[in-house]
Parts: structure tokens; sequence; C-alpha cells
């Protein structure tokens, strides 16, 4: 899968956020080393204390790496976010925001560079595939998570079956909602079962697609 074109003209809320091929890997590498390296997470946890010893080990994970990209990122704590500039209170709250120093010293935005929405998901269980659209790809869809980004990210918590059988859960449901257009299909960056990807158009006045980069993690 090709990645969305960068747009050349400003958003309306100002200049589209754009990491390259390397940092997505490094993000993605990250979150599934990260996952490696949890010992006590369990399906019958609830996901915001699976999300929490994730975030904690994906900065283990990063401390350890010896690549570059690695000590070019900070992994941070969830944060409320603003949709759009003049909101008088924040109208979310982001899983696990990541901030990119290479990309503060270029547009000096000191918001998130980049986020992971954390999601339960089963290929099997058509509601946790409902949400995994609805609550998940939906909030980068319609720009209240990542509204000027060019990429973002989901982790996927395989509750049971297989990271495939996840995709193709999720694929499903999207068919039937008549979104044909935006199935998940495996990563071109990546190598790796659990690696999967997605392009989605936004909600207007938007010019910027999104590619949304899927880890989906089994126990």
């Amino acid at each position: 899968m090709r990645l969305p074109n960068v747009p050349t003209d400003a958003d309306r809320d100002g200049p589209a956020v754009h990491i390259g091929p390397d940092v997505i890997v490094g993000i993605m590498t990250t979150i599934h080393a990260g996952w490696q390296d949890i010992s006590d997470a369990s399906p019958a946890d609830d996901e915001v204390k699976i999300t929490e010893r994730l975030r904690d080990a994906m900065r283990r994970a990063a401390n350890q790496s010896t690549h570059p990209w690695s000590r070019r990122m900070a992994i941070l704590p969830g944060t409320e976010s603003l949709s759009r500039p003049g909101l008088a209170r924040p109208d979310g709250r982001t899983d696990i925001p990541i901030f990119l120093v290479k990309i503060f010293g270029k547009l000096r935005d000191h918001d998130p560079h980049a986020i992971v929405e954390c999601k339960r998901i089963a290929g099997s269980n058509t509601r946790l595939c409902r949400e995994y659209v609805q609550e998940g790809i939906n909030r980068f869809r319609i720009g209240k998570y990542g509204r000027r980004h060019a990429a973002g990210f989901m982790a996927g918590y395989v509750l049971s079956d297989s990271a495939t059988d996840a995709a193709n859960g999720i694929n499903r449901w999207l068919s039937r909602n008549g979104l044909g257009s935006e199935l998940l299909q495996e990563s071109s960056l990546l190598d790796e079962r659990w690696a999967w990807s997605s392009c989605h158009p936004r909600q207007p006045p938007s010019k910027t697609p999104i590619m949304l980069h899927h880890a989906f993690l089994e126990f």
C-alpha cells in the first residue's frame, strides 16, 4: 500500500505533520518490542490497565534500542487533546502520544507528532470489530486525534484467535458497512503478520488523508 501524498499547501490549522517510513517502522517496532516485554498482561484485564503496561514497556524498549530514532522520540503519558484550535476544553484523551524531536525542530509544534490508539479486538467478535472502527479508526478519520497527521497508529489487543483473524474481522465489518475501499492490508513496511495498514479519507475541510498502521498484539 502506498503512503498518502503529503499536501504541499497548509491545512487550515497548519502544515501537515509527516513522518518518514523509517520512523513509522521505529514506532511499530517499539510497540511490538514493548508488548514482548510484558509478562503479566491478561485478556481479562481492562483496556486501560493493559495500555499502562504497554506504555511503560515501550519506554524500556526505546531506551534499550540502538537505532537512531529511539533517541529522537519521547513516549508520553496519555494526555487530553483538542481536535481543533479554539476549543474551550479538551474533547479527547489520547492513549499513547509520541513526541518526535525532528518534527519539533522543523515545525516548532508542541503537540504530539504521533498517536497510538489502543483497543481490545477479536476477529470473531462483531462488537469489538465495530468498536475498533467507530471508537478507534474513526477518531483519526474525523480529526478528533491527529487532525494534521499524515500517519496514525493503533494497537489491537488480540483477546482470542490470531492477528490475521483480527484484521479479517475488522475488514468484514468495514465491507458490510460500505467502507470496502478502506480495508486493512498487510503492511508494506514490515514483513510481520502482526503489522497491517489502512488508508482513510479525512473529514472536510482537512485535505490530508491518514494512513493508519495497526499492530495486532497477541497474548
